[in-house]
């Protein structure tokens, strides 16, 4: 039998078809590795219906849960990470159901430091341009943010995860076609949003950190004499 190391539980030297019939087999620890490989994109799905971090980790632990217990029942036919999303997916959409039925849902929810768009920086950029990339990272995340969940959630399958068309169709239980025009209307809404954003002329009034760093800088001068 294959021994599995730490290291091991993030590669892909395993297929999933392997992985879930040793798990059924057993050998319960390697289902470490699908939640290693699916986190990130688990993460994703579920942040697209509601932004608070520890409801997400919460959805995110029942998911894997439910899909735990009924790994036996998987089949196939599509991936296992496809088959884990719509069990997310269905996670979620109870959950905001239990919540409008005891609470009056908030409109306005903080945004979380958690990223949607979060991708390793292996480039060596100077202070300012991470300043610069962060902010322009956060102001693209709270657009998205803003799109209704239909639309919102297809294109962080699609533009973030890479997923197929076909792929998000299943995860959504809807056609090819309609996953499509969802795509297209997103893509189009936040052009417009950004747009918008880009060309408000007080877009600019608080500044980017730059601009305060700058301030204080001039300030400290002229206090100095």
């Amino acid at each position: 039998m294959e021994i599995i190391k730490i290291n091991d539980f993030n590669n892909h030297t395993l297929s999933e078809s392997d992985i879930i019939k040793r798990i059924l087999s057993g050998e319960k620890e390697l289902y470490e590795i699908l939640l290693r490989r699916n986190n990130q994109k688990l993460y994703r799905v579920i942040r697209s219906y509601i932004s608070n971090t520890a409801e997400i980790e919460d959805i995110m632990q029942n998911t894997y849960l439910k899909s735990y217990e009924k790994l036996y029942q998987f089949k196939h036919h599509s991936s296992y990470s496809t088959w884990l999303i719509r069990i997310g997916i269905n996670e979620a959409l109870a959950r905001l159901k239990t919540k409008s039925k005891v609470l009056h849902l908030n409109t306005a929810q903080n945004l979380n430091s958690n990223s949607i768009l979060e991708r390793p920086d292996t480039s060596q950029l100077n202070p300012e341009s991470k300043i610069i990339r962060k902010e322009a990272k956060q102001l693209l995340e709270k657009t998205i943010d803003s799109l209704d969940t239909k639309y919102k959630t297809v294109y962080i399958l699609k533009e973030v995860e890479e997923m197929s068309i076909k792929d998000i169709a299943n995860c959504l239980n809807i056609s090819t076609a309609n996953t499509k025009v969802r795509l297209h209307r997103a893509k189009h809404m936040l052009k417009e949003k950004l747009f918008e954003i880009t060309t408000n002329v007080d877009i600019f009034e608080f500044g980017f950190s730059k601009c305060d760093d700058l301030t204080e800088k001039i300030m400290s001068i002229i206090l100095k004499n």
